[in-house]
């Protein structure tokens, strides 16, 4: 029996998707579940599972095609066994370098291992499960030493390499979506510094206790989650956002936690962060790292949110301007913690200290509601006891 593989629904946001890898080929036995083919979106990247076991029957769209909602990319023979190969007749040796390691390339990997006469079994791969990408391949290129490479042609005087590569889908959609916070918000950055030295304390003191209580360590990003979503319930406009001359107010805090992956940045909601303690938080956080470092995000995961947080410091961005992301009114960066001199009680003290900055659309917000809202979140990070309390 004929069964059709078809491509999951997409949501509204979404419509269509690219064909990314196919991981079967035509007349390969596949299993219930098993991973057949990536699909690209402008944001995730969705696996299809194999709906019965059998053959892979028909391919019916490449890598680099374009699919909607519902189309039937494939088609399996339920139950179907495969046949076993018939012997090799011999064929024309392929170069040895291009050969080596070639089994899990895509045919635009494939390609530029053999005109770049690349053993891709000596690229280190970024993609998925360890997977050897043709960026790895033209990056291992541009860097690497090709094996058994044959002898370079002599340089042409003035010539310097250049490469042309388009866009992934993601990134022509976080590009379209730069442009998009750039023309359509009237954007204004307002900055404030934290002195993190009891929340410093707070996570020495009882830290090892909230990891074995809860299974999951205590790091900083949920003091500022749980610091932003009170601070966001005093100063509700900064949790609202604009739709066409409206105000629309949202009566929750579905907080965006901005993740750096290898195709770009995404922004996973941690939804009701009202409701949430400081391990819902953190677990919130890591599952969505795992997730994103497995390329397992779904489109659910990236739906909504009402403000966005978004931590340069991790790779050690001392002060930046981080950019709204629509329809949200303002997003929260934070930067990499130094030791600076500060002056407390009359003296000269070193303390951990943090850049604030508040990015907000000033067609909504006034600069009097974003300075106060950094204020509070600084006032509650410095006094940790005061989310505590609500207060």
């Amino acid at each position: 029996m004929s069964i059709e593989v078809k491509v999951p629904v997409l949501p509204e946001s979404v419509s269509d998707a690219t064909i990314a890898t196919w991981h079967k080929k035509a007349g390969e036995a596949v299993k219930r579940d098993e991973n057949l083919v990536d699909l690209e979106t402008d944001k995730v990247v969705l696996e299809v599972p194999a709906p019965v076991d059998g053959v892979l029957k028909e391919i019916k769209f490449q890598p680099g095609d374009t699919v909607t909602s519902q189309q039937v990319i494939a088609v399996i023979e339920e139950g179907a066994v495969a046949a076993a190969p018939a012997p090799a007749a011999a064929a024309p040796a392929a170069p040895a370098a291009a050969k080596a390691g070639t089994a899990d390339l895509s045919p635009a990997g494939l390609r530029v291992a053999t005109e770049q006469n690349i053993d891709a079994s000596k690229v280190a791969g970024t993609g998925r499960d360890g997977r050897v990408t043709k960026e790895d391949l033209v990056n291992y290129g541009k860097g690497g030493a090709p094996a058994a490479a044959a002898p370079a042609a002599a340089p042409t005087p003035g010539a310097r390499p250049e490469e042309r590569v388009p866009m992934t889908r993601m990134r022509a959609r976080i590009a379209e979506r730069l442009m998009q916070s750039k023309n359509s918000i009237a954007m204004l950055t307002s900055f404030n510094e934290v002195n993190l030295a009891e929340v410093v304390k707070m996570r020495k003191s009882l830290g090892e206790s909230f990891e074995k209580a809860n299974g999951v360590k205590l790091g900083f990003m949920s003091f500022f989650v749980k610091a932003a979503a009170e601070a966001l319930k005093r100063y509700p406009i900064v949790n609202a956002s604009v739709d066409g001359s409206d105000i629309i107010y949202h009566g929750y805090q579905d907080i965006s936690i901005a993740v750096s992956t290898d195709k770009g940045l995404v922004t996973p909601v941690l939804r009701d962060v009202q409701d949430m303690g400081f391990a819902d938080v953190e677990k919130g956080i890591l599952n969505y790292a795992k997730k994103a470092r497995d390329g397992k995000l779904g489109l659910d995961d990236l739906q909504g949110g009402t403000f966005t947080i978004t931590n340069g410091g991790t790779f050690g961005s001392l002060l930046s301007t981080p950019i709204v992301n629509p329809p949200q009114s303002a997003i929260l960066g934070m930067h990499t913690i130094k030791e600076r001199p500060i002056v407390e009680n009359g003296q000269v003290i070193a303390a951990p200290m943090m850049y604030l900055a508040l990015s907000y659309d000033h067609r909504i917000i006034d600069g009097k509601d974003a300075v106060l809202f950094l204020v509070d979140i600084k006032n509650q990070l410095e006094n940790p006891q005061r989310m505590l309390l609500g207060i």
